[in-house]
This record gives structure tokens, C-alpha cells and sequence, in this order.
């Protein structure tokens, strides 16, 4: 399996990587109904065929995600056979029941880092992301991402990254240590990040992997209306404004444009599109989620998926066509601007 090394100083990651959001289970941003057992068996094939990293969060499933993971790599040396990345600043305790806020104060991001440590069985953190900006607190981020650098210089942590920063706060952040990695969503349908964040990345030598590149489930071409209008109440996507009309229309239509490219190259469609996010200047991985190993086998070999330059230019013809997705920059989900509104 490809792999690339992220950032200057980080590790040699595999480019696509293991995403655990979903094996959270049926939290207040959920997927709906999940089986650990499954899970488990997911994220140990997943590592079987090759993938070297699992992404993670404390606040997926209020630290759930976090539990299964470290039962899925019982079998294993995490740190050396596993990478294990996570992250911090969506919290829940002391809060209302069911409310989130995003805290980097330092004195959080401390208490977050040792209750990961403690759920995920490890001694260290491969990669630590500030998940959010903090909206909630008013702290500096040159707060928060001094202390996010003094837990590399005492050994919990290994590399640091951000996620979901724009242009100025990362800015901010390299002022005052390295960044080692950058996460945003990258996919065919969300494809602002390429000008804006990348970018960035590229020019200040930072590691960049990439969420969401399935959209979530919606190029995948599992989804139809049917399927959609059955969503379960405890799966954050009914709603979600790109499960509707008019965004849903015109992400069905793309779909129905690509299933011939992936036929004529006898791939599966999540391949292809996953491919696509990893093929764009400058990033190093995707993360893409399962909740089964054969969701696994789905995608696992957009890996070793090359795109020249006549499929992405076909790919290109295709969003045009349908006027699918945006190109705009990436901006918080509704359920994290209703948060820290």
C-alpha cells in the first residue's frame, strides 16, 4: 500500500487511513446503530490489508470511539504497527446533558490528553489535533497551541496537527511551533479546501490529511431517496442540508456520472472518488470511515488507485455537468455553528 510521509518530520502513513467517527455509535451526532464487535473486526481488517493509521476523536460517541479503538488494537503495537491519531477540544463534561462546547483552554487540552491516553491504552499520542477552533472560551489559540507543543516536549504526544483551522489561525499556530498536520474535508463535493487550507500546507511543509472524501456516504452510490427518507433519527445526516433537494439532486446526478468511470476501470465507485482526494497536489491521506470490514473493502483500494490527468479531467467535465458540490472554503457544519453561535 502507497504511503506518504507526512509533513517534513512525521510518520509514513498509508494514504488512506482508518476514520472511527461513525463506530461511536448513536450519540447526538451519530451514525445511527453501531456494533462494537463489528467495529472491532472493521478496523482489524482494515490494519490486515495494510492500513497503518486510525483517526480518531474523544468527543466520538463521548469517548467511545476512542474505547473500541483500543480493544481493535489489542492485537497489535500501537505507536509501531498502528499509528494513533485523536484529538481534543470538544467537550462535554460539566456540561448540560447533550451540550458541546469547544474548550482549548490549556487546562483542558491537558485533561483531554490523559483521559485519551487512559481510554485509548497507550503511551503516547501519535498525532494530537485541536479538533475545532475554540469559539466557546475566548482563549488565544497561541495558548492552546503552546500547550499542544509542550505535550511533545514531555513525551505524551509524538506530532501535532490542527483540524478544521482556517488560513489565519493556522498562521497564528506556525508562529508559534511547527504544525505537523492539517485536517479538512476534501471530496468531490467539497472541494474548497484544495485553494485555501492545501495550499497552506504545501507552502509551510505540513502534512495534510483529508475527511469526509465519500461525503459522508453520498458517493459512495449506496444512497438513493429511498434510502435517505429512511435515515435513522439517530443518524446525524437526516438533517443534514446535503441529504435534501436541491443539493441532493445534483450529488445523485454526479454519482450517476462517475459509476461508468469506476465501471470502465473496474473499481469500485468509492474507490474512485477516494482516489480523487488523494490524487489533488498536496495531500497526504485520506481518512475514510467503516463500520464493517466489507464497508472496508469498499474503498481500501483506492490505495493503489492512480488517476492521470484525461480521468481527473473527466472527473472535472462530470462536476461541471451537473453543478454538484462547491468550491468553496470550508466552513463548520450546522450542528457546530448552532453550537458556538
Amino acid at each position: 500500500m502507497r504511503t506518504r510521509r507526512l509533513g517534513t518530520d512525521g510518520p509514513e502513513v498509508t494514504i488512506v487511513g482508518f476514520g472511527a467517527w461513525a463506530i461511536g455509535g448513536p450519540w447526538k451526532f451519530g451514525w445511527g446503530t453501531v456494533d462494537d464487535a463489528e467495529s472491532v473486526e472493521a478496523i482489524r481488517h482494515a490494519i490486515e490489508l495494510g492500513v497503518n493509521w486510525v483517526d480518531t476523536a474523544a468527543v466520538y460517541g463521548l469517548g467511545h470511539s476512542e474505547e473500541v479503538v483500543r480493544e481493535a488494537l489489542e492485537p497489535y503495537r500501537p505507536g509501531d504497527d498502528v499509528l494513533v491519531f485523536t484529538k481534543c477540544g470538544r467537550r462535554w463534561h460539566g456540561r448540560p446533558d447533550g451540550v458541546i462546547e469547544n474548550d482549548l483552554r490549556p487546562e483542558s487540552i491537558r485533561e483531554e490528553c490523559e483521559a485519551s491516553l487512559q481510554r485509548l491504552g497507550i503511551e503516547h499520542i501519535d498525532l494530537f489535533q485541536a479538533h475545532w477552533p475554540d469559539w466557546t472560551t475566548g482563549t488565544l489559540i497561541e495558548d492552546s497551541w503552546g500547550t499542544m507543543g509542550d505535550l511533545v516536549d514531555e513525551g505524551k504526544v509524538r506530532w501535532v496537527g490542527v483540524s478544521n483551522f482556517d488560513e489565519e489561525l493556522l498562521d497564528r499556530c506556525e508562529a508559534v511551533r511547527h504544525v505537523d498536520s492539517v485536517q479538512s474535508p476534501l471530496s468531490l463535493l467539497a472541494r474548497g479546501a484544495r485553494n485555501t487550507v492545501v495550499r497552506w500546507a504545501v507552502e509551510h511543509e505540513a502534512g495534510v490529511i483529508c475527511y469526509s472524501p465519500m461525503a459522508s456516504g453520498l458517493l459512495t452510490g449506496a444512497f438513493d431517496r429511498a434510502r435517505v427518507a429512511n435515515l435513522s433519527e439517530t443518524d446525524w445526516r437526516a438533517n443534514s442540508p446535503a441529504f435534501k433537494d436541491p443539493l441532493l439532486s445534483q450529488t445523485l446526478s454526479l454519482v450517476e456520472r462517475l459509476r461508468p468511470i469506476a465501471q470502465r476501470l473496474d473499481v469500485p465507485l468509492p474507490d474512485l472518488v477516494v482516489a480523487w482526494v488523494v490524487a489533488q497536489p498536496g495531500v497526504t491521506g485520506a481518512i475514510v470511515g467503516a463500520r464493517t470490514p466489507c464497508h472496508v473493502d469498499g474503498w481500501v483500494g483506492a490505495a493503489d488507485l492512480e488517476l492521470d490527468d484525461a480521468l481527473l479531467a473527466e472527473i472535472d467535465a462530470a462536476i461541471e455537468a451537473t453543478g454538484a458540490g462547491s468550491d468553496a472554503p470550508p466552513a463548520p457544519p450546522p450542528h457546530i455553528r448552532a453550537v458556538n453561535a
